[in-house]
């Protein structure tokens, strides 16, 4: 379709925004992962982190856009295991056992997202200093976390990136709408990066409020490549409401230290 006659469209209008929506609420996963581990560096290194990490995933998005007749064949399953699931309610199988090449690279993403998450909580429960502070002979170690960094953001962008592509494909067949709206949702994650990692950095409990957002993102990574699709609705309700109590407690907590600064009164 000529771009004149699809600016003219009032339908590709409505779904340049519902898409630019749905491609910003699904860069909020791919945001929370980047905020954690960015945090881990040098306090001079996490913008320049964060900077990177989401301009890899614009390029990623934009990449995977260009090949987009590929990615929707990525759909297509490349392998049985012939094992009938467990029949549910109506009879039909509760998981799938034949998986394409997106369902095995959501349930790869799904175990690295369960791996970090669970190794991140478990030092922090530890107590082990992850804010990139320590005084170490960390020239050469803080250079490997930079690296390091970087390519572990790069691997959950490649997931991320899938599902946000095949998520943009599902819903309009016009490429430059999804463009834009790709490159319109990488901006938001862009301008939200450093606010959201300051926060986080600022607020240790939220730390473990979002790697619990991230053991849950992983399972029902795990879970939609095996067939077992969860509403995303429900997901972010579910991190919606978890964050409005935690912000309660912020709000709570911030309150009974400015009474004891204020000696009670």
């Amino acid at each position: 379709m000529p771009l004149a006659t699809l600016l003219a469209d009032p339908a590709a209008w409505a779904a340049l925004i519902t898409l630019i929506v749905m491609e910003v609420v699904l860069g909020i996963d791919n945001l929370i992962f980047i905020s954690i581990l960015s945090n881990k560096l040098p306090e001079g290194q996490r913008s320049k982190v964060r900077r990177i990490g989401i301009s890899l995933a614009l390029i990623m998005r934009l990449a995977l856009l260009s090949v987009i007749a590929w990615i929707v064949g990525m759909t297509a399953p490349i392998v049985d295991l012939g094992i009938a699931g467990a029949p549910g309610s109506h009879g039909e199988p509760t998981f799938e056992t034949a998986f394409s090449i997106r369902d095995l690279i959501l349930i790869a993403g799904g175990l690295f997202l369960l791996y970090k998450a669970t190794t991140e909580i478990h030092g922090t429960m530890q107590g082990e200093d992850h804010s990139g502070t320590d005084k170490g002979p960390a020239v050469g170690k803080a250079a490997m976390g930079f690296g390091a960094a970087i390519v572990q953001i790069l691997l959950l962008d490649m997931v991320f990136s899938i599902d946000s592509i095949l998520t943009a494909v599902g819903m309009t067949d016009h490429l430059p709408v999804m463009i834009v709206a790709v490159i319109f949702a990488v901006g938001v994650m862009m301008f939200a990066a450093d606010p959201l990692g300051n926060f986080i950095a600022r607020n240790p409990t939220v730390v473990m409020l979002a790697l619990g957002f991230l053991l849950m993102i992983g399972a029902v990574l795990i879970a939609d490549g095996f067939g077992a699709h969860v509403p995303k609705g429900y997901i972010y309700t579910a991190m919606a409401f978890s964050a409005g109590v935690e912000a309660l407690n912020i709000a709570a907590r911030r309150r009974r230290e400015a009474k004891a600064a204020d000696g009670g009164h």
